[in-house]
């Protein structure tokens, strides 16, 4: 979602508003935000410790719908995600830096035949690099060594 929003922006703007904008969507409960209606839209399009911006918080709460639709139908979220892998991340070489790749393209392409926005090759390669699906730290990041660890 966050990242959804951060599109066109500075990430420091997201980082700064992000309590608000986990109040003002539900502490991201996806049950929640799929049952906002157009009342929720003009609250939020009135709060200004959010980005207010229609279609991104559309896509939102078509988002959260999108995913307890799959989980309704007994798919998996985390499970969809990380089957584009095998279940494992993907290691850079600590050296190189890409905004996008033929991976996040290939996930973007089957999040929108669901129906998400936003979600462009590289929204969602920034996506994977947070979650932890692609980790291309570099070798003095801390967070390359943690990751790998806490997957092993």
């Amino acid at each position: 979602m966050l990242e959804g929003f951060q599109a066109g922006l500075a990430w420091i703007i997201i980082l700064r508003k992000r309590e608000a904008f986990r109040a003002a969507f539900a502490y991201f409960d996806p049950v929640r935000v799929a049952a906002f209606d157009e009342r929720d839209i003009e609250r939020l399009m009135a709060d200004p410790g959010i980005v207010r911006a229609s279609a991104k918080i559309e896509a939102t709460i078509r988002g959260a719908q999108i995913y307890c639709d799959m989980q309704e139908r007994g798919e998996d979220f985390s499970a969809f995600c990380w089957s584009f892998t095998g279940g494992a991340p993907i290691v850079g070489d600590g050296h190189s830096w890409v905004a996008s790749s033929p991976l996040s393209e290939k996930v973007s392409q089957e999040l929108k035949r669901r129906g998400f926005k936003f979600v462009g090759p590289t929204i969602t390669y920034a996506w994977m690099q947070a979650v932890g699906i692609v980790n291309d730290h570099s070798f003095s990041c801390f967070r390359r060594h943690s990751e790998l660890k806490a997957k092993l």
